[in-house]
């Protein structure tokens, strides 16, 4: 008895120390790192045809499936039937994926409609939230259901302030390392931690997928 208690305690300090350093880290990058603001150009697309009478009318209509993916992911992960999941983590983790991708449709066709600094809050928003999710149900698979829902929440707490900080301040850095976090992160991971279930493999495709998409 003594023993474990032992090691869970060591468990904790270790947790706190890594907590600690990457906070450390993130200090010392907003403190060493230039203000990066918006630029104008961001807005600039290569397709800006209006038909219709919709602007941006293709960069509007291509959210659609998204918001389809979203919403049958959403209905069929609370039934938990079809995915297989049951720990109210993955539950929790997965629908807030599904919300996310949602969302995103709504608030990237607001934002394509007339893309300015204020809007684009409304696009990138829900990809943080989907961002989050994702990276701790990886967490609840990988590593364990409790630290899972705690990074979840701690994960939305910072999109919120990164997005926050973005609208008061006009400065993208804590987005961008926030975005960056499961990009390291999930590879990282996947030659860690053993995985739960079979194929997960293809987390470390998926990491590698959506620092793609950021970098292009």
């Amino acid at each position: 008895m003594v023993w474990m208690a032992t090691q869970k305690l060591a468990i904790r300090g270790k947790r706190r120390r890594i907590w600690g350093g990457a906070f450390l880290c993130w200090v010392f990058l907003m403190l060493v790192t230039p203000k990066i603001s918006h630029s104008p150009k961001h807005h600039l697309y290569a397709d800006m045809r209006n038909f219709l009478g919709v602007p941006n009318t293709l960069n509007v209509i291509t959210n659609f499936p998204f918001l389809v993916v979203g919403v049958l992911g959403f209905v069929l992960c609370c039934q938990g039937g079809l995915f297989n999941i049951s720990l109210p983590g993955e539950v929790w983790g997965w629908a807030l994926f599904y919300a996310g991708i949602a969302g995103l449709a709504f608030g990237s066709a607001y934002y394509h409609l007339k893309p300015d600094d204020s809007r684009v809050t409304w696009d990138t928003l829900p990809m943080m939230i989907a961002y989050s999710s994702l990276f701790s149900s990886f967490i609840v698979e990988r590593v364990g259901e409790r630290i899972g829902l705690s990074s979840l929440f701690a994960l939305l707490f910072i999109a919120f302030l990164s997005t926050a900080y973005d609208r008061t301040y006009n400065d993208i850095r804590l987005y961008m390392m926030f975005q960056l976090i499961p990009c390291i992160a999930i590879p990282g991971m996947c030659f860690v931690f053993p995985p739960k279930y079979t194929h997960s493999r293809y987390w470390l495709w998926a990491g590698v997928g959506t620092l793609w998409s950021i970098c292009v």
